[in-house]
C-alpha cells in the first residue's frame, strides 16, 4: 500500500515536470514563429480596422483580407465591400492598397455605385495609425 502511494507521488511529480518541460518547449516554439507573409502590423491593424465587418477571406501569407457586404444599420439602403492587401513586410504606407466597392438598393436590386476617394484613404489613415500605435506600444515607446 504504501509503496502504491510512493509509485503514485513520484509519477505525479515526474508529470508536474515533463508539464513544465513541455510549456517550455511550447514557448520557445512560439518564440521561433516570429513573421507571416507580411508585415504583421499592418495585419493585425487591418483586422482591427474591419472587425465590425463580416470577413470573407483573410490569407495572412499573402496579405489579403475580403470582407463581406457590410450594411450599416442606420442606412440599409447602402452596403460596402472592403479588400486590403499588404504587399511587403515593411511598415510602410505604399505597403498598403485598400479598395472598397459600393452598392445602393433600389427595389429589390443592389446596384453598383462609386465609392468616394477619400472614403478609401481615410480607412488607410486608420490602418496605418493603429499599425504604428501597435508597433510603437511593441517596442516600449
Amino acid at each position: 500500500m504504501m509503496r502504491a502511494g510512493a509509485a503514485a507521488l513520484v509519477a505525479l511529480a515526474l508529470t508536474g515536470c515533463g508539464g513544465k518541460k513541455e510549456l517550455a518547449r511550447q514557448d520557445i516554439a512560439a518564440s521561433k514563429v516570429t513573421t507571416i507573409g507580411v508585415n504583421s502590423y499592418l495585419w493585425r491593424a487591418s483586422l482591427d480596422a474591419l472587425s465590425f465587418m463580416p470577413l470573407v477571406q483573410t490569407d495572412s501569407n499573402g496579405g489579403v483580407i475580403v470582407t463581406d457586404w457590410y450594411a450599416n444599420p442606420q442606412n440599409p439602403g447602402e452596403r460596402v465591400k472592403v479588400t486590403v492587401t499588404i504587399l511587403d513586410q515593411d511598415l510602410r504606407a505604399d505597403a498598403l492598397r485598400v479598395a472598397a466597392s459600393r452598392q445602393v438598393a433600389q427595389g429589390v436590386n443592389w446596384i453598383d455605385a462609386p465609392v468616394q476617394a477619400a472614403t478609401v484613404q481615410k480607412l488607410e489613415d486608420i490602418i496605418l495609425t493603429k499599425a504604428r500605435d501597435l508597433r510603437r506600444n511593441a517596442i516600449g515607446g
